[in-house]
């Protein structure tokens, strides 16, 4: 079993009540080979919801209001749901203040970008969990 960024599924999850669907994740979805989760949402976030960038140890929204509690308590239910699913393998959306994987927005709201994991990414990684974000998904699935 895959665990899947939701707005990749097709969901509009994202900050901007948008979603990003990947056609390969979609159908995963829907065969029954993936799991779904926001982890934003999960963490009690709205949708839509003020844009929020990882700086340090902290996710900052773009009021300057210090949201990292809610991010940490979605990357630890995402993670329950992952294990329940004994999913091994994540797909997460590129650039998250979550999800990110290697590259994330550099927490200055000016669209530049830094070296770095999203909040739930650092954790699945730490929990041994292979995680890629959509792009690698999609030169994979290419080859």
């Amino acid at each position: 079993m895959i665990l899947v960024s939701e707005c990749l599924a097709g969901v509009p999850c994202r900050m901007d009540g948008k979603s990003k669907p990947v056609p390969g994740i979609v159908k995963l979805v829907e065969e029954g080979k993936a799991i779904p989760v926001c982890p934003e949402v999960l963490g009690g976030l709205p949708t839509p919801r003020i844009p929020s960038e990882r700086l340090g140890d902290r996710v900052i929204n773009k009021e300057g209001e210090d949201v990292t509690a809610a991010f940490v308590k979605g990357a630890e239910e995402s993670l329950r749901i992952c294990r329940e699913y004994g999913c091994s393998f994540a797909v997460l959306k590129s650039k998250s203040p979550s999800c990110g994987v290697g590259v994330i927005h550099n927490g200055l709201f000016d669209g530049g970008l830094t070296a770095g994991n999203g909040v739930f990414a650092d954790l699945l990684l730490r929990e041994g969990v292979t995680v890629m974000t959509e792009k690698e998904f999609n030169l994979t699935a290419d080859s």
